[in-house]
C-alpha cells in the first residue's frame, strides 16, 4: 500500500469591506479548485466594517488563478494574499542587554522559533560571542562619529540583501528614523516594558517600585514614526507584591519579555496578524 503524497499547506489571508456572503463564496473557490480547508478564522470589525478572513488549506494546485478569482469575487479594494506555510525570514537587531536575543538564539537552535533567524546585527559588539556560540552571523555596525543616516544607510546595506520578512528589535537602544521606518512599514516588531507612557527614560523598575506598582508586563509592537505608540500585537503582565525590590521587578520584566517577543514571532511566522488602522486583528 503506497504513502499518499505530501501536500503543501496554504494560508489564505484577506481584508476587505465588509459584505454578505463573503465566507461562502470564497471558501467556495477553494472547493471548486480542490483545495481542502484545515482551519478557517473570520471577523468583522464593527468599527471600521472590514472583514478578516484566515484560512489554512492544502491540495492548493494553481495559487494564481484562485487568488484572482477570489479578488474578482470581493468589493474593490479588497487585499488577498496565499502564502505557502514556511518558516519567515528574521534579522534580529540588539544593543547591549542579552536576555531577549539569547531566548531567540535558543529557540532557534532547537526548532522552537518557527522563523529563520538570518543574522544578530547590533551597534555593539559585546554579543558577538553568544550568536557564535549558536553558529549565527553576528555584524558589528558601530556607530561612533557617524549621523544617525549613515549610520542607518550602513544598516540598509547590510540587511537589505538578506529579504528578511521582519526585523526585530530585542532590545535595540537606538530610535529608527521615519525613513529607515518607510522602508520596512509594518515588518519592524519593538519590545518593551509596559509601563509607557509612565516610567519612561531610564531605570523603569525602580521608578515603578517607587511607586509601589502591583503588575509588570511587556508589549510588542510595529513601529511606526510614533516612538512605541505602532500597533500592538501582544502583551501580557504578571503579578507583583510589596516584597519584590527594583532587582526582582527587573528580573521578571525581563523574563515576560522573552515570553511576549517569542509568542509575536510565533504568531507573525503563522500569518495571525492583520492590521485594522492601528489596532491588531489577532487569529490565535
Amino acid at each position: 500500500m503506497g504513502t499518499a503524497p505530501e501536500t503543501t499547506e496554504h494560508i489564505l489571508l484577506v481584508d476587505c469591506r465588509d459584505c454578505p456572503g463573503l465566507v461562502h463564496a470564497i471558501t467556495g473557490v477553494l472547493f471548486r479548485a480542490g483545495a481542502n480547508v484545515i482551519s478557517n478564522n473570520e471577523y468583522v470589525d464593527a468599527e471600521t466594517q472590514r472583514f478578516f478572513m484566515r484560512t489554512a488549506c492544502d491540495g492548493l494546485a494553481d495559487e494564481a488563478s484562485v487568488k484572482a478569482e477570489i479578488q474578482r469575487l470581493l468589493p474593490a479594494g479588497a487585499v488577498v494574499q496565499i502564502r505557502e506555510a514556511a518558516p519567515r525570514r528574521v534579522v534580529v537587531l540588539v544593543s547591549r542587554e542579552h536576555h531577549c536575543v539569547a531566548d531567540l538564539l535558543v529557540r532557534h537552535a532547537y526548532g522552537e522559533l518557527g522563523a529563520e533567524l538570518l543574522a544578530v546585527v547590533s551597534n555593539h559588539d559585546n554579543l558577538r560571542s553568544l550568536a557564535e556560540k549558536f553558529s549565527v552571523p553576528f555584524h558589528h555596525v558601530p556607530y561612533g562619529s557617524l549621523t544617525r543616516e549613515e549610520h542607518e544607510d550602513a544598516l540598509q546595506a547590510l540587511i537589505a540583501p538578506m529579504r528578511p520578512d521582519y526585523i526585530v528589535l530585542a532590545k535595540y537602544m537606538r530610535i529608527l528614523s521615519p525613513r529607515f521606518v518607510a522602508t520596512w512599514p509594518n515588518r519592524i516588531i519593538n519590545i518593551h516594558h509596559s509601563f509607557l507612557p509612565a516610567f519612561a527614560g531610564a531605570r523603569p523598575y525602580a521608578q515603578a517600585f517607587h511607586r509601589g506598582v502591583k503588575v509588570i508586563g511587556a508589549t510588542s509592537h510595529f513601529v511606526s514614526d510614533q516612538l512605541d505608540e505602532g500597533p500592538i500585537i501582544a502583551q501580557q503582565v504578571i503579578p507583583m507584591d510589596h516584597s519584590y525590590t527594583p532587582d526582582d521587578l527587573s528580573r521578571a520584566g525581563r523574563d515576560i519579555e522573552r515570553t511576549v517577543l517569542s509568542n509575536t514571532l510565533k504568531l507573525l511566522n503563522e500569518d495571525r496578524v492583520f492590521l485594522c488602522g492601528n489596532r491588531t486583528v489577532i487569529f490565535d
